[in-house]
Formats: structure tokens, sequence, C-alpha cells
């Protein structure tokens, strides 16, 4: 009985844990324009570094 008990516990604490670490993620995620920019800006690092 006290078996079932901890397993539904720990299955909320897991889905609880995960939906936070999602929304942790999502709202801490970059712009998708300054993710561009980095991207562009690393490129020509590496082309002026080739030159």
């Amino acid at each position: 009985m006290a078996a079932r008990i901890w397993k539904k516990v720990g299955l909320f604490i897991l889905i609880v844990a995960c939906l936070f670490n999602i929304i942790i993620k999502i709202v801490n995620k970059i712009p998708f324009v300054e993710e561009l920019k980095a991207s562009a800006q690393y490129i020509l690092q590496q082309n002026n570094e080739k030159k």
C-alpha cells in the first residue's frame, strides 16, 4: 500500500520537475534574431581567420 503512494508521489514530482525545466528553458531562450546575429558573427570570424 505504501509503495503505491510513494510511486504516485515520485511520478508527480518527476512530472512537475520536467514541466518546470521546460518552462525555464522557454523563458530563458535567446530570441531567434539574436541567435541569427551570433551565428553570422561566428561565420564572419571564421572566414577572417582563414584569410
